[in-house]
């Protein structure tokens, strides 16, 4: 089958590698799609792990082969043909950290359950995938009059479901939500849809038109460098773009941010403009070593939360099938680019580099 290997940073080549072999109550799913997130980009760029790895993560396809002549225990569910979305990470659910509902630190969750060959690393870059038993409960099948892209969009936004599942926010609540890309476009929809009013920034005309149609009540640019004024301590400072986008009040007060871009600056911003005993959180801060400064009596003395949120939670992948599924979480539109198995170091490249006119990259594989 073909595939694309990264051989290490910055190389990711379209070879021949053989069809994954599956064992007893395993699936051989033949892949559609698959996104690309930026969590494997990172890797790709970086060469933050040892080659060689077949990424791909964000993955939907037909079942072709269960293992072992005859499913037993979850692989029973399922039938050749069925159309599924994968889920690669599922936790032991026993655990201290699962205890804790820390899914993401569980070492079983952090072990891969999907892949092409070599490393599991997803493989949804390729044109077969084998899927272990123990992420089978992350497996959810596709309706017919859903299509494979949106079942590859189940784990992107499970990752923003669980985070905002994370916000103590009451129905009426005021949220930013800095960057209007792919993640930030599925945060305001998200919160909309559970009754917050959406405050959404991104340096792009298009990306706030886009905010408007995904939920958002508000929309502004960010201000220049993130400086901060007194008059901004008190206000939300208001920058209205153009007539058919809706500025939020100059007395606005936030109840939490979002953070969908890895800015200090917006860090700095969200501390200011967040009334006390709200919430911060960081959704796109995932470079190790990154340090920027707090003002840690916002923290102690204003009881304003800095969190974090990080994958997914396959407890919560029904709910966020049916919000997929229904299109109450209509991802169809955030999807703007598709490229060939062939092309997958150009759907990378473009996915690295957003322009103004793209937000999620697909590979797709649908004749």
């Amino acid at each position: 089958m073909r595939a694309a290997v990264y051989r290490g940073a910055n190389d990711l080549r379209t070879e021949t590698v053989p069809v994954p072999r599956i064992g007893r109550n395993e699936l051989l799913v033949r892949v559609a799609a698959c996104g690309v997130c930026p969590t494997d980009i990172k890797k790709i760029h970086y060469g933050t792990v040892p080659p060689p790895r077949i990424f791909g993560h964000e993955t939907a396809g037909t079942i072709i082969k269960i293992g072992g002549g005859g499913a037993s225990g979850l692989a029973s569910r399922f039938r050749v043909g069925d159309r599924v979305a994968l889920h690669h990470h599922v936790p032991c659910m026993d655990c201290h950290f699962c205890r804790h509902r820390a899914f993401a630190q569980c070492s079983q969750y952090k072990q891969t359950g999907i892949t092409a060959g070599f490393e599991p690393a997803g493989g949804g870059f390729a044109e077969y995938v084998r899927v272990m038993p123990f992420v089978l409960p992350g497996v959810v099948k596709i309706p017919a009059k859903n299509s494979f892209e949106e079942g590859a969009m189940l784990e992107p936004v499970n990752t923003v479901l669980k985070a905002v599942k994370r916000l103590a926010l009451l129905p009426g609540d005021n949220v930013l939500v800095a960057g209007q890309g792919p993640i930030g476009l599925m945060f305001t929809r998200l919160l909309q849809l559970r009754g917050m009013n959406v405050l959404a920034t991104d340096l792009l005309d298009s990306r706030l038109r886009l905010a408007k149609k995904f939920g958002a009540k508000w929309t502004q640019k960010p201000e220049d460098g993130g400086r901060r004024t007194e008059d901004r301590r008190r206000k939300s400072q208001v920058r209205p773009l153009t007539s058919d986008l809706r500025p939020p009040p100059s007395d606005l007060r936030l109840d939490s941010a979002v953070l969908a871009v890895p800015s200090d600056a917006a860090l700095k911003q969200a501390f200011d403009v967040v009334r006390g005993a709200g919430q911060i959180l960081l959704f796109a801060h995932t470079k190790r070593g990154a340090l920027t400064e707090v003002d840690l009596a916002s923290v102690c003395v204003d009881e304003k939360d800095l969190l974090g949120s990080y994958s997914a939670d396959f407890t919560i992948q029904r709910e966020v099938a049916r919000l997929v599924f229904s299109r109450q979480m209509d991802v169809r539109g955030l999807i703007t680019h598709r490229f060939g198995l062939e092309q997958a170091a150009e759907a990378v490249e473009l996915a690295s580099h957003p322009t103004a006119e793209s937000l999620k990259v697909i590979v797709s594989q649908e004749s």
